[in-house]
């Protein structure tokens, strides 16, 4: 039979392992729930919604239309099956699954609308590998059923103008069911597939000038409903409003060299010249545009970084940069609040990929400290100071 003073003896070790093995997964358990839940919460709780106000009669300041909350961001890049990597991949599809979700839970978007290059491998994907990314996304991506979704085509998901194909077109359409234009609370919004504006008169570009030129004479119909002319009398009526244009490809611009911002290209980037049909559109694309549509504001991606630019005539732009922490330290994205007549912008950022790591490696040093304490492989830094006070008090 043991004896009570060696049963002591002997549980004693044991339970202070299980002491440090509890304190050890307690630690790993609280980083985690910070770094992969509450992190993301903490951080868009701080966006709100920019207000949009116009003068009233009274001389006060108040909202007269409806104003339409709308999410903007762009250059997703889901990893494929052929040049993503299992563990890369599984990182940053959490990651942006939990910035998505968790700003449709705390910010109750109406509309979201991603400016292209959901995919990294659309353009050459099998059908197989396809649908398991449109599953992937779909679930990335979830959504209420008020919440709308529209997404616009970028150069990864059907492939640049010299790779674009009818099939990769039509593929990416079936799915994300794209429209051209869409109009919801007063506001018109014109969704350009800008990887057809190319200007050589493909099939597929003549198809999308196409469709643009009838979209221009039903925004100018809709200019002239108190005057409706012949040719407007058979046009389903739009908002009298002029429309947001969103596409994947930003505006002719010639570099970065005057944009701004911790969002920004880095500044060795910034004086690179763009290269048209690549880059940005071609100048007359650009010019196309704007004659066809007039819009009062453009968004774009496809740059993975923000830019404000002024057009001709004072029209903004804004090149939203990527949503993917693969692409940058602090992806972001836009809300929006649009009524027929004005609108307002903000920025939202998402938690910083260095604060995460920073915050795992933290935690990792602790956990080492505490298990060199519990060998006595390193004096604990309360018995030292405990030791030294008793030193101090017995002098």
């Amino acid at each position: 039979m043991i004896r009570p003073g060696l049963r002591r003896q002997y549980f004693r070790p044991l339970k202070k392992r299980s002491l440090l093995l509890l304190r050890l997964v307690a630690i790993v358990f609280a980083v985690l729930l910070f770094c992969e839940f509450l992190i993301y919460y903490l951080v868009i709780f701080r966006c709100h919604w920019p207000e949009v106000k116009t003068p009233a009669s009274d001389g006060k300041r108040a909202t007269l239309d409806p104003v339409l909350k709308a999410m903007f961001l762009a250059d997703t890049h889901l990893l494929g099956e052929v040049q993503g990597h299992w563990l890369d991949k599984l990182r940053r599809e959490w990651q942006m699954e939990r910035a998505f979700q968790t700003a449709l839970w705390l910010l109750q978007p109406e509309v979201v609308f991603i400016l292209g290059d959901i995919f990294d491998e659309g353009k050459w994907s099998s059908a197989q590998a396809w649908a398991d990314d449109v599953a992937r996304f779909q679930k990335m991506f979830r959504h209420p059923s008020h919440v709308q979704l529209k997404v616009v085509a970028g150069n990864h998901d059907i492939g640049f103008h010299y790779a674009m194909s009818t099939y990769t077109v039509k593929r990416f359409e079936k799915v994300f069911n794209s429209e051209r234009l869409f109009s919801w609370k007063g506001v018109n919004f014109v969704m350009v597939n800008s990887i057809a504006l190319e200007g050589d008169s493909c099939v597929i570009c003549s198809e999308a000038e196409a469709e643009l030129i009838e979209i221009s004479h039903r925004l100018n119909c809709s200019q002239q409903q108190e005057h409706r002319s012949s040719r407007c009398r058979n046009r389903q009526p739009l908002p009298m409003s002029a429309p947001v244009l969103l596409q994947h490809y930003p505006l002719y611009r010639r570099s970065d060299a005057n944009c701004s911002g911790e969002d920004a290209a880095p500044p060795e980037e910034r004086n690179i010249p763009f290269k048209e049909k690549y880059d940005v559109l071609s100048r007359q694309a650009s010019q196309k545009l704007l004659w066809w549509l007039r819009p009062r504001l453009v968004l774009s991606g496809h740059t993975h970084s923000a830019c404000e630019v002024l057009h001709e005539g004072g029209l903004p732009e804004l090149s939203i940069p990527s949503f993917s922490w693969r692409n940058r330290n602090n992806p972001s994205f836009v809300m929006g609040s649009i009524t027929s007549s004005d609108y307002a912008l903000s920025k939202c950022y998402l938690p910083l990929e260095n604060t995460v790591l920073t915050t795992y490696c933290g935690a990792a040093g602790i956990l080492v400290v505490l298990t060199l304490i519990h060998f006595e492989l390193l004096a604990s830094p309360f018995l030292f100071g405990w030791n030294l006070l008793r030193k101090h008090k017995t002098r």
